[in-house]
């Protein structure tokens, strides 16, 4: 039985450790059918967690062609959408109920570390 507990441990350490890592959290609030902030900058190559707070009396559907993201997020509650890995470039999204006034856009940007990219 020792044996067994120890080559899971051994599993979850080498294996599930990076699935645990924390994923960033970018929080976006829905106000009077606008994406608040608007734009987001997010480092490319890496899972991004988006919180939408709809703050509106109404549904809002979140709608992203290039991110491949749609969610129904209910008037006065919370969603939650991951994105990424992505790689540089601009994502945009909108509310599909209020494409004219609910729209934003996820940059994502290759991080530097001093004058040298890191991939």
């Amino acid at each position: 039985m020792n044996k067994l507990i120890g080559c899971a441990t051994v599993f979850v350490s080498l294996f599930c450790h990076p699935l645990l890592a924390a994923v960033t959290e970018y929080h976006i609030q829905l106000k009077d059918h606008l994406f608040f902030p608007s734009r987001i900058t997010i480092p490319a190559n890496q899972k991004a967690k988006l919180i939408i707070d709809n703050q509106d009396s109404t549904p809002e559907e979140f709608d992203s062609f290039s991110l491949n993201r749609e969610k129904v997020i209910f008037a006065n509650h919370k969603a939650t959408i991951f994105i990424g890995p992505l790689q540089p470039g601009e994502y945009h999204f909108f509310g599909e109920y209020n494409p004219n006034t609910a729209t934003g856009t996820v940059v994502v940007e290759q991080q530097k570390l001093g004058s040298q990219d890191v991939n």
